[in-house]
Protein backbone atom coordinates (compact mmCIF):
# COMPACT_ATOMS: atom_id res chain seq x y z
CA UNK A 1 0.00 0.00 0.00
CA UNK A 2 2.92 2.42 0.59
CA UNK A 3 4.36 2.19 -3.13
CA UNK A 4 0.48 3.30 -3.82
CA UNK A 5 0.61 6.26 -2.12
CA UNK A 6 3.88 7.15 -3.42
CA UNK A 7 2.74 7.03 -6.66
CA UNK A 8 -0.14 8.84 -5.45
CA UNK A 9 1.80 11.57 -4.21
CA UNK A 10 4.11 11.58 -7.16
CA UNK A 11 0.54 12.51 -9.44
CA UNK A 12 -0.79 14.76 -7.38
CA UNK A 13 1.95 16.89 -6.70
CA UNK A 14 2.77 17.13 -10.24
CA UNK A 15 -1.11 17.94 -11.12
CA UNK A 16 -0.68 20.84 -8.30
CA UNK A 17 2.74 22.07 -9.69
CA UNK A 18 1.51 21.81 -13.71
CA UNK A 19 -1.84 21.89 -14.17
CA UNK A 20 -3.14 24.22 -10.90
CA UNK A 21 -0.07 26.30 -10.32
CA UNK A 22 0.06 25.74 -6.78
CA UNK A 23 3.99 25.47 -5.62
CA UNK A 24 4.28 23.90 -2.53
CA UNK A 25 5.31 26.81 -0.61
CA UNK A 26 1.68 28.21 -1.12
CA UNK A 27 -0.44 25.55 -0.05
CA UNK A 28 -0.80 26.72 3.34
CA UNK A 29 -3.27 28.79 1.55
CA UNK A 30 -5.63 25.89 0.51
CA UNK A 31 -7.84 23.39 1.85
CA UNK A 32 -8.73 19.73 0.60
CA UNK A 33 -11.40 17.98 0.90
CA UNK A 34 -11.32 14.01 0.22
CA UNK A 35 -14.21 12.34 -1.38
CA UNK A 36 -13.39 8.81 -0.71
CA UNK A 37 -15.18 5.81 -1.76
CA UNK A 38 -16.99 3.40 0.40
CA UNK A 39 -14.93 0.65 0.00
CA UNK A 40 -12.01 2.33 1.50
CA UNK A 41 -10.95 1.34 5.04
CA UNK A 42 -9.62 3.19 7.68
CA UNK A 43 -6.05 2.78 7.34
CA UNK A 44 -6.40 4.15 3.62
CA UNK A 45 -8.23 6.64 5.03
CA UNK A 46 -5.59 7.66 7.50
CA UNK A 47 -2.92 7.55 4.85
CA UNK A 48 -4.58 9.49 2.39
CA UNK A 49 -5.04 12.52 5.38
CA UNK A 50 -1.20 11.83 6.17
CA UNK A 51 -0.34 12.73 1.79
CA UNK A 52 -2.66 15.33 1.74
CA UNK A 53 -1.45 17.18 4.98
CA UNK A 54 2.27 15.97 5.70
CA UNK A 55 3.44 15.88 2.46
CA UNK A 56 1.48 18.21 0.10
CA UNK A 57 1.13 20.57 2.80
CA UNK A 58 -2.50 21.64 2.59
CA UNK A 59 -3.20 23.55 5.77
CA UNK A 60 -6.83 21.41 6.40
CA UNK A 61 -8.25 18.72 5.11
CA UNK A 62 -12.56 17.06 5.32
CA UNK A 63 -13.33 13.50 4.32
CA UNK A 64 -16.58 12.75 2.97
CA UNK A 65 -17.47 9.61 1.71
CA UNK A 66 -18.76 9.21 -2.14
CA UNK A 67 -22.36 8.47 -1.52
CA UNK A 68 -22.76 11.08 0.74
CA UNK A 69 -21.41 13.23 -1.72
CA UNK A 70 -23.26 11.95 -4.40
CA UNK A 71 -26.63 13.20 -3.27
CA UNK A 72 -25.93 16.63 -1.70
CA UNK A 73 -24.48 16.56 -5.56
CA UNK A 74 -27.91 15.86 -7.05
CA UNK A 75 -29.25 18.73 -4.64
CA UNK A 76 -31.02 15.61 -2.30
CA UNK A 77 -31.51 14.51 1.13
CA UNK A 78 -32.37 11.41 0.90
CA UNK A 79 -31.57 8.58 -1.66
CA UNK A 80 -30.49 5.23 -1.99
CA UNK A 81 -27.01 5.64 -4.03
CA UNK A 82 -25.38 2.96 -6.37
CA UNK A 83 -21.80 3.63 -7.08
CA UNK A 84 -20.50 1.29 -10.09
CA UNK A 85 -17.09 1.73 -9.72
CA UNK A 86 -14.47 -0.14 -11.86
CA UNK A 87 -14.16 -3.17 -9.58
CA UNK A 88 -16.35 -2.38 -7.03
CA UNK A 89 -20.37 -2.11 -7.04
CA UNK A 90 -21.55 -0.52 -3.30
CA UNK A 91 -24.83 0.47 -2.20
CA UNK A 92 -26.03 2.45 0.09
CA UNK A 93 -28.94 4.55 1.58
CA UNK A 94 -28.57 7.75 3.19
CA UNK A 95 -31.60 9.99 4.72
CA UNK A 96 -31.78 13.46 5.82
CA UNK A 97 -27.90 14.06 5.18
CA UNK A 98 -27.14 11.28 7.04
CA UNK A 99 -25.33 7.80 5.36
CA UNK A 100 -26.95 4.77 7.10
CA UNK A 101 -24.09 2.17 7.74
CA UNK A 102 -26.87 -1.25 8.30
CA UNK A 103 -27.58 -0.69 4.77
CA UNK A 104 -23.97 -0.86 2.74
CA UNK A 105 -23.49 -3.41 0.23
CA UNK A 106 -20.93 -4.43 -1.30
CA UNK A 107 -20.92 -6.37 -4.76
CA UNK A 108 -16.93 -7.75 -6.03
CA UNK A 109 -17.94 -6.27 -9.63
CA UNK A 110 -17.73 -3.01 -11.55
CA UNK A 111 -17.24 -1.78 -14.99
CA UNK A 112 -14.21 -3.34 -15.67
CA UNK A 113 -15.94 -6.94 -15.21
CA UNK A 114 -17.95 -5.17 -18.16
CA UNK A 115 -15.35 -4.81 -20.05
CA UNK A 116 -13.37 -7.69 -19.29
CA UNK A 117 -17.03 -9.66 -20.34
CA UNK A 118 -16.75 -7.54 -23.55
CA UNK A 119 -13.61 -9.57 -24.90
CA UNK A 120 -15.06 -13.34 -23.75
CA UNK A 121 -18.18 -12.92 -25.01
CA UNK A 122 -16.19 -11.79 -28.47
CA UNK A 123 -13.78 -14.75 -28.20
CA UNK A 124 -16.59 -16.99 -27.30
CA UNK A 125 -18.89 -16.04 -30.58
CA UNK A 126 -14.99 -16.09 -32.59
CA UNK A 127 -15.85 -12.15 -33.50
CA UNK A 128 -12.61 -11.15 -32.05
CA UNK A 129 -9.81 -10.34 -34.40
CA UNK A 130 -6.79 -13.25 -33.77
CA UNK A 131 -4.82 -10.62 -32.09
CA UNK A 132 -3.15 -10.79 -28.62
CA UNK A 133 -5.38 -8.91 -26.48
CA UNK A 134 -4.27 -8.98 -22.48
CA UNK A 135 -6.31 -6.77 -20.34
CA UNK A 136 -4.06 -7.79 -17.07
CA UNK A 137 -0.85 -6.82 -18.54
CA UNK A 138 -1.59 -4.34 -21.15
CA UNK A 139 -3.53 -1.38 -19.72
CA UNK A 140 -3.99 0.09 -23.58
CA UNK A 141 -5.89 -3.03 -24.42
CA UNK A 142 -8.07 -2.24 -20.76
CA UNK A 143 -8.80 1.06 -21.78
CA UNK A 144 -9.53 -0.03 -25.46
CA UNK A 145 -12.14 -2.25 -23.98
CA UNK A 146 -13.52 0.56 -21.99
CA UNK A 147 -13.86 2.38 -24.89
CA UNK A 148 -15.49 -0.18 -26.94
CA UNK A 149 -18.20 -0.85 -24.12
CA UNK A 150 -19.07 2.53 -23.55
CA UNK A 151 -19.95 3.40 -27.03
CA UNK A 152 -21.51 0.42 -28.20
CA UNK A 153 -22.87 -1.74 -25.27
CA UNK A 154 -26.10 -1.42 -24.00
CA UNK A 155 -29.28 -3.05 -22.84
CA UNK A 156 -31.90 -4.33 -24.56
CA UNK A 157 -34.28 -6.32 -26.25
CA UNK A 158 -33.29 -8.89 -28.78
CA UNK A 159 -29.58 -8.87 -30.90
CA UNK A 160 -27.20 -6.40 -30.80
CA UNK A 161 -24.69 -6.09 -33.05
CA UNK A 162 -22.07 -3.72 -34.60
CA UNK A 163 -18.95 -3.02 -36.62
CA UNK A 164 -16.20 -1.32 -35.35
CA UNK A 165 -12.48 -1.36 -35.64
CA UNK A 166 -10.20 -3.21 -32.88
CA UNK A 167 -6.73 -1.91 -31.80
CA UNK A 168 -3.63 -4.14 -31.58
CA UNK A 169 -0.48 -3.02 -29.64
CA UNK A 170 2.39 -5.49 -30.05
CA UNK A 171 6.01 -4.76 -28.23
CA UNK A 172 8.42 -3.08 -30.88
CA UNK A 173 5.30 -2.63 -33.63
CA UNK A 174 3.40 -0.22 -34.66
CA UNK A 175 -0.49 -0.41 -33.76
CA UNK A 176 -2.48 -2.47 -35.71
CA UNK A 177 -6.27 -1.95 -37.00
CA UNK A 178 -8.83 -5.04 -37.43
CA UNK A 179 -12.40 -3.72 -38.82
CA UNK A 180 -14.72 -6.84 -36.78
CA UNK A 181 -18.43 -7.06 -36.66
CA UNK A 182 -19.37 -7.32 -32.43
CA UNK A 183 -21.67 -9.61 -31.26
CA UNK A 184 -23.80 -9.84 -28.36
CA UNK A 185 -23.43 -6.40 -27.01
CA UNK A 186 -26.27 -6.82 -24.76
CA UNK A 187 -25.00 -9.31 -22.70
CA UNK A 188 -21.77 -7.87 -20.45
CA UNK A 189 -24.11 -4.97 -19.25
CA UNK A 190 -26.51 -7.62 -18.25
CA UNK A 191 -23.46 -9.19 -15.71
CA UNK A 192 -24.60 -6.66 -13.31
CA UNK A 193 -28.09 -8.06 -12.63
CA UNK A 194 -26.30 -11.62 -13.01
CA UNK A 195 -22.79 -11.70 -12.06
CA UNK A 196 -21.84 -15.30 -13.27
CA UNK A 197 -22.45 -13.50 -16.73
CA UNK A 198 -18.89 -11.60 -15.81
CA UNK A 199 -17.15 -15.25 -16.08
CA UNK A 200 -15.76 -14.63 -12.73
CA UNK A 201 -13.70 -18.36 -13.01
CA UNK A 202 -12.19 -16.94 -16.43
CA UNK A 203 -11.14 -13.18 -14.66
CA UNK A 204 -11.45 -13.69 -11.10
CA UNK A 205 -11.78 -10.17 -9.06
CA UNK A 206 -8.59 -8.49 -7.96
CA UNK A 207 -7.68 -9.57 -4.83
CA UNK A 208 -8.57 -7.66 -1.70
CA UNK A 209 -7.61 -8.34 1.93
CA UNK A 210 -10.02 -5.67 4.17
CA UNK A 211 -7.69 -4.15 7.14
CA UNK A 212 -9.35 -4.59 10.86
CA UNK A 213 -8.66 -1.36 12.35
CA UNK A 214 -8.83 -1.38 16.01
CA UNK A 215 -9.80 2.17 15.89
CA UNK A 216 -12.67 1.68 13.85
CA UNK A 217 -15.46 3.77 15.58
CA UNK A 218 -18.55 1.41 13.24
CA UNK A 219 -20.94 -0.59 13.52
CA UNK A 220 -19.58 -3.03 16.79
CA UNK A 221 -16.54 -1.85 16.90
CA UNK A 222 -17.24 1.68 18.22
CA UNK A 223 -18.73 1.47 21.64
CA UNK A 224 -15.72 -1.30 23.26
CA UNK A 225 -12.85 -0.46 25.60
CA UNK A 226 -9.81 -1.30 23.45
CA UNK A 227 -6.35 -1.55 25.45
CA UNK A 228 -3.85 0.89 25.07
CA UNK A 229 0.23 0.23 24.98
CA UNK A 230 1.61 0.98 28.06
CA UNK A 231 4.09 2.67 27.07
CA UNK A 232 2.41 5.71 25.13
CA UNK A 233 0.56 8.47 27.21
CA UNK A 234 -2.98 8.91 26.57
CA UNK A 235 -3.03 12.26 24.99
CA UNK A 236 -0.35 12.58 22.05
CA UNK A 237 1.22 9.80 20.07
CA UNK A 238 4.83 10.68 19.99
CA UNK A 239 6.97 11.91 16.96
CA UNK A 240 6.04 13.27 13.56
CA UNK A 241 5.30 9.83 11.25
CA UNK A 242 1.27 9.35 11.22
CA UNK A 243 2.07 7.17 8.05
CA UNK A 244 1.76 3.50 8.05
CA UNK A 245 5.25 2.42 10.30
CA UNK A 246 2.79 4.14 13.48
CA UNK A 247 -0.48 1.97 13.14
CA UNK A 248 1.57 -1.49 13.14
CA UNK A 249 2.78 -0.31 16.76
CA UNK A 250 -1.03 -1.47 17.77
CA UNK A 251 -2.51 -4.75 17.98
CA UNK A 252 -5.14 -5.75 15.63
CA UNK A 253 -8.28 -6.63 16.76
CA UNK A 254 -11.19 -8.80 15.87
CA UNK A 255 -13.77 -6.50 13.88
CA UNK A 256 -16.30 -7.21 10.88
CA UNK A 257 -14.57 -6.95 7.71
CA UNK A 258 -17.10 -5.28 4.82
CA UNK A 259 -18.86 -8.16 3.12
CA UNK A 260 -19.30 -8.91 -0.21
CA UNK A 261 -22.24 -9.43 -1.74
CA UNK A 262 -22.75 -12.30 -4.06
CA UNK A 263 -25.82 -11.20 -6.01
CA UNK A 264 -26.81 -8.60 -8.42
CA UNK A 265 -27.46 -5.34 -7.62
CA UNK A 266 -31.11 -5.36 -8.08
CA UNK A 267 -31.05 -7.65 -4.93
CA UNK A 268 -28.48 -5.74 -3.23
CA UNK A 269 -30.91 -2.45 -3.70
CA UNK A 270 -33.57 -4.09 -2.89
CA UNK A 271 -32.29 -5.70 0.32
CA UNK A 272 -30.19 -2.63 1.35
CA UNK A 273 -33.27 -0.76 1.31
CA UNK A 274 -35.65 -3.07 2.82
CA UNK A 275 -33.07 -3.48 6.09
CA UNK A 276 -33.98 0.34 6.80
CA UNK A 277 -37.05 -1.21 8.53
CA UNK A 278 -39.39 1.52 7.96
CA UNK A 279 -42.13 1.48 4.99
CA UNK A 280 -42.29 5.02 4.94
CA UNK A 281 -38.49 5.76 4.49
CA UNK A 282 -38.31 2.28 2.17
CA UNK A 283 -41.01 3.89 0.02
CA UNK A 284 -39.10 7.01 -0.27
CA UNK A 285 -35.68 5.21 -0.71
CA UNK A 286 -36.89 2.79 -3.57
CA UNK A 287 -38.54 6.33 -5.35
CA UNK A 288 -35.15 7.79 -4.66
CA UNK A 289 -32.13 5.31 -6.18
CA UNK A 290 -29.07 6.89 -7.34
CA UNK A 291 -26.85 5.51 -9.94
CA UNK A 292 -22.98 6.88 -9.83
CA UNK A 293 -19.97 5.95 -12.69
CA UNK A 294 -19.46 6.04 -15.53
CA UNK A 295 -21.26 3.27 -16.20
CA UNK A 296 -24.52 4.49 -15.10
CA UNK A 297 -24.77 6.20 -18.32
CA UNK A 298 -25.15 2.66 -20.07
CA UNK A 299 -27.99 2.83 -22.16
CA UNK A 300 -31.18 1.32 -21.11
CA UNK A 301 -29.82 0.76 -17.42
CA UNK A 302 -32.27 2.86 -15.90
CA UNK A 303 -35.77 1.38 -17.17
CA UNK A 304 -33.80 -2.34 -16.32
CA UNK A 305 -32.55 -1.59 -12.95
CA UNK A 306 -36.47 -0.48 -12.48
CA UNK A 307 -37.90 -3.46 -13.51
CA UNK A 308 -35.86 -5.77 -12.20
CA UNK A 309 -35.61 -4.08 -8.57
CA UNK A 310 -39.63 -4.27 -8.67
CA UNK A 311 -39.21 -7.90 -9.44
CA UNK A 312 -36.98 -8.49 -6.59
CA UNK A 313 -39.73 -6.62 -3.73
CA UNK A 314 -40.47 -9.68 -1.76
CA UNK A 315 -44.69 -10.11 -2.54
CA UNK A 316 -45.95 -9.05 0.93
CA UNK A 317 -44.17 -5.87 0.85
CA UNK A 318 -46.51 -3.31 0.45
CA UNK A 319 -44.49 -1.34 -2.30
CA UNK A 320 -45.46 -0.92 -5.85
CA UNK A 321 -43.34 1.79 -7.44
CA UNK A 322 -39.58 1.77 -8.41
CA UNK A 323 -37.72 4.76 -9.79
CA UNK A 324 -34.16 5.43 -10.18
CA UNK A 325 -33.94 9.55 -10.35
CA UNK A 326 -32.18 10.97 -13.52
CA UNK A 327 -29.02 12.81 -12.27
CA UNK A 328 -28.60 16.45 -12.25
CA UNK A 329 -24.85 16.26 -12.91
CA UNK A 330 -22.78 13.86 -15.32
CA UNK A 331 -22.94 10.59 -12.61
CA UNK A 332 -18.94 10.53 -13.14
CA UNK A 333 -18.69 13.95 -11.77
CA UNK A 334 -21.26 14.48 -9.36
CA UNK A 335 -19.34 13.40 -5.92
CA UNK A 336 -17.13 16.11 -6.88
CA UNK A 337 -19.62 18.16 -7.19
CA UNK A 338 -21.18 17.34 -3.89
CA UNK A 339 -18.18 16.97 -1.82
CA UNK A 340 -17.44 20.84 -2.79
CA UNK A 341 -20.69 21.58 -1.37
CA UNK A 342 -20.35 19.24 1.53
CA UNK A 343 -17.15 21.56 2.55
CA UNK A 344 -18.67 24.57 2.12
CA UNK A 345 -22.07 23.64 5.00
CA UNK A 346 -22.03 24.73 8.48
CA UNK A 347 -22.54 21.28 10.03
CA UNK A 348 -19.59 20.18 8.71
CA UNK A 349 -17.67 22.89 10.13
CA UNK A 350 -16.31 20.61 12.84
CA UNK A 351 -15.06 18.07 10.65
CA UNK A 352 -12.29 19.71 9.56
CA UNK A 353 -8.77 18.30 10.45
CA UNK A 354 -5.91 20.77 10.47
CA UNK A 355 -2.42 19.99 9.43
CA UNK A 356 -0.76 20.62 12.83
CA UNK A 357 -3.22 18.69 14.80
CA UNK A 358 -2.90 15.88 12.28
CA UNK A 359 1.12 16.07 12.70
CA UNK A 360 1.11 16.37 15.86
CA UNK A 361 -1.66 14.19 17.61
CA UNK A 362 -2.77 12.15 14.94
CA UNK A 363 -6.18 10.38 16.10
CA UNK A 364 -7.20 8.60 19.20
CA UNK A 365 -9.88 7.00 20.38
CA UNK A 366 -12.07 9.75 21.73
CA UNK A 367 -15.26 9.95 24.59
CA UNK A 368 -17.38 12.26 21.91
CA UNK A 369 -20.24 10.24 20.31
CA UNK A 370 -21.18 12.87 17.91
CA UNK A 371 -20.53 10.73 14.55
CA UNK A 372 -21.17 7.88 16.20
CA UNK A 373 -24.63 6.97 14.73
CA UNK A 374 -23.34 8.42 11.31
CA UNK A 375 -21.30 6.15 8.24
CA UNK A 376 -20.72 10.53 7.25
CA UNK A 377 -17.20 8.89 7.09
CA UNK A 378 -14.73 6.29 8.89
CA UNK A 379 -12.11 9.15 9.49
CA UNK A 380 -14.80 11.01 10.92
CA UNK A 381 -15.98 8.82 13.52
CA UNK A 382 -12.43 8.44 15.09
CA UNK A 383 -11.89 12.12 17.04
CA UNK A 384 -8.61 13.78 16.52
CA UNK A 385 -7.26 16.07 19.16
CA UNK A 386 -7.26 19.96 19.55
CA UNK A 387 -4.17 21.15 20.75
Amino acid sequence: MQQVFEDLHAIWDWILIEKLHIPLNQRNMYSAILVVPETFDNREIKEMLTLVLRDLRFSSAVVHQEGLAAVFGNGLSTACVVNIGAQVTSVICVEDGVALPTTEKTLPFGGEDISRCLLWTQRHHQTWPQIRTDILTKPIDLLMLNRLKETYCEIKEGELDAVTVVHSYEDGLPAGSHKTRLTALNVPPMGLFYPLLLVPDVYPPPPRSWFHDYEDMLEDTWHLDFPRRSDISDGLYPGMNVGLPMWDNYPVFTARPKKEEKVGIAEAITSSILSTGRIDLQRKLFCSIQLIGGVGLTSGLVPAVEERVLHAIPSNEAIDTVEVLQSRTNPIFVSWKGGVILGILDFGRDAWIHREDWIRNGIHIGNGRKYKDSYFLQAQAMCYINS
